[in-house]
Parts: C-alpha cells; sequence; structure tokens
C-alpha cells in the first residue's frame, strides 16, 4: 500500500464499521488521522482499539477528540485546531428502521450534521485560504423506490426518514461544491458488510444470531421481510473507494457497489448452510415487528463509472463475505464462552 507522507485526515464516526477501516487504510498510507467520538458512559471505541497509540507517545498518528454532529461549536474547534488536508464524515443515526421511530433525531444528525460540518469548512477556508477535501457518506437508501440498477443520475426517492436526511446531506454536499468551491463528493454506498457490522443490523444479526443457535444459548433468529434484495459488498474495500474519490483532480460522485443483488432470504440459507446447522427454517421465525413502514425492495449498483474513473471493483464475492462474518461470531462465541 502506497505511503502519503504527512497528509492529515479528520475523521467523523471513527469508532463506526466504515470509520474504523478507513481508520487503518489511512494510517497505513502514513496520514494522521484524527478522530470524532461521542462521549459516552461506557466504552464505544471497541472497533478501534487495536490502532490505539499512547498518548505520551511523540511520535503517534492517531489522535481522538470528543464532539458530537449536533454541537456546530466543537466542529468549528475541532477543524480549527486540527487543520485538517481531507475531512471523511462517516457519522450518523444510521439505523432505517429506527429512523421512523426517531425521524426529528435522524434529521438533526444525518442531515444538519453534515451541513455543520460543511459550513465550518467553508468558514475555515476563507479565514485561512487553506484547502480542505470533504467526503459524504451518502447512501443507496436514498434510491429508495427508484427501479433498478441504480447509478449517479438515478432520481431519489427516499422510502425512510434515514434516506431523506441522506438525500438532504447529499445535496447540500453538492450545493457547497458548486456554490463555494469546496472539493466535496459524495460516495453513494450500496449496503456493505464486515464482523464489524452493527449486531442490530440484518447480516449481523443473522450471522450473530446463528453463532448463539450453535453455542445452545438460544434456539430461534427472529427476522422481518426476507424477500428483501441488497447489493452486499465488503467494507474494508468501500472504504479503499472512499480514499480514491478524495485524490481525484476534480471532485465527483460515486456508485460503489457490486452489481449483484441477493435476498435476505439468500443470506439466511448461505449462512445457516455454512454454519453446519441444517435448514434455516427449523431456527427462523418472521416477527411483523421488523418490517419498515414503507419498504424498499431491490437495491442494485451500477457501478460502471467507479470502475472507469477510479479503477475500482469489489473483491469478496457474496458467499466469501458470508463466510467471514457467520465464522467470526462463531468463533467469538468460542472465546465467550
Amino acid at each position: 500500500m502506497a505511503k502519503t507522507k504527512n497528509k492529515t485526515a479528520l475523521i467523523f464516526g471513527i469508532t463506526g464499521q466504515d470509520g474504523s477501516y478507513l481508520a487503518e487504510i489511512l494510517l497505513k498510507k502514513g496520514y494522521v488521522v484524527h478522530g470524532v467520538v461521542r462521549r459516552a458512559s461506557t466504552f464505544n471505541t471497541a472497533r478501534i482499539n487495536h490502532l490505539y497509540q499512547d498518548p505520551h507517545n511523540k511520535s503517534r498518528k492517531l489522535f481522538l477528540h470528543h464532539g458530537d454532529l449536533a454541537d456546530a461549536g466543537t466542529i468549528r474547534k475541532i477543524i480549527n485546531k486540527v487543520k485538517p488536508e481531507e475531512v471523511y464524515n462517516l457519522a450518523a443515526q444510521s439505523h432505517v428502521k429506527v429512523s421512523f421511530e426517531i425521524p426529528e433525531y435522524t434529521m438533526d444528525i444525518t442531515g444538519n450534521g453534515a451541513l455543520r460540518i460543511l459550513e465550518a469548512l467553508r468558514d475555515f477556508q476563507t479565514e485561512t485560504g487553506g484547502k480542505v477535501k470533504f467526503y459524504q457518506a451518502s447512501s443507496s437508501e436514498m434510491f429508495g423506490a427508484a427501479p433498478p440498477p441504480q447509478n449517479e443520475k438515478t432520481p431519489f426517492i427516499p422510502q425512510s426518514p434515514y434516506g431523506a436526511a441522506k438525500v438532504f446531506a447529499h445535496n447540500m454536499t453538492n450545493l457547497y461544491r458548486d456554490a463555494y468551491g469546496l472539493f466535496a463528493v459524495s460516495g453513494i454506498l450500496f449496503n456493505h458488510e464486515s464482523p464489524r457490522r452493527g449486531e442490530t443490523f440484518v447480516t449481523r444479526k443473522i450471522t450473530r444470531g446463528i453463532a448463539r443457535i450453535k453455542a445452545g444459548l438460544d434456539k430461534k433468529l427472529y427476522l422481518g421481510n426476507l424477500d428483501a434484495k441488497r447489493d452486499w459488498g465488503h467494507s474494508p474495500e468501500f472504504c479503499e473507494a472512499m480514499w480514491l474519490m478524495m485524490q481525484q483532480p476534480k471532485p465527483n460522485d460515486f456508485v460503489i457497489g457490486t452489481g449483484e443483488t441477493h435476498t435476505v432470504r439468500e443470506f439466511v440459507e448461505l449462512a445457516f448452510k455454512e454454519a453446519g446447522l441444517g435448514s434455516w427454517k427449523k431456527y427462523v421465525e418472521i416477527d411483523p415487528q421488523y418490517y419498515r413502514p414503507a419498504e424498499v425492495n431491490i437495491l442494485v449498483a451500477d457501478t460502471r463509472k467507479a470502475k472507469k474513473v477510479l479503477k475500482w471493483q469489489p473483491k469478496t464475492k457474496f458467499k466469501d463475505l458470508v463466510k467471514i462474518m457467520v465464522w467470526n461470531d462463531i468463533n467469538e462465541f468460542k472465546v465467550k464462552n
């Protein structure tokens, strides 16, 4: 992996799945990485603990700052202190089903949070003359009911408060690029998974549930819509695409995905088979509470632009992704139990 000397990056959402992988990638490239974490009464840095560096180490390359996308003042202070060359906004209230229960909060963090960063960067550039590149984590959920395959020109028809908030953030990113000349890009990422995926998201819920069944802790796995079709990729590869977008001579938006679609049912069937548990039908029960008020039936990425311009393409196949996640959770429960 090529080293990049002395560049400084700031990651909002560094403790999440993507943030942790992106931090790894940037550190390996020689970046100094700053991450923003929210204050919590319990430790929330599990995904980046392996990257921890002693604050007394004068040569350390990873620094953490307390902040929140709801707090514009702190965002400004961190940016002014860090003086980053690249800013990645991966922070959000990112659970689609939960966004129906807390739509106002979702809009404030996922939508307005991006705007607060953009405004802070605009002021920073005006006041200092420095140039900063901004990456906004857009989402395939913005497409919603739009017919597949979806590309950069597909209209947005969001079917959730989360999707609508992401559309707002995406549009504001484009506006600040056009109106103020900010180097601002949006990566419209389709579903991407890993062993670091949050346990309430369906793929990890499945693999973790299988591990609990195999360990004798549970007998059933409760799920919602098994017919939903998604384009699932591997998170570390998608984070590499984020970095590639920021290295282009001109800012532009890109759809990132695999171009393949699979149902939740396929994921379930393959995961149970991989774990050696036989037919999934013995263990899975459908619970209507896990259905969304408005479902997105099919998402499939048209990634021709990313392949042509970024020279990026996915490497991990669907079956291999399922295998990685299943055995990570099974092995984790073996250690715990």
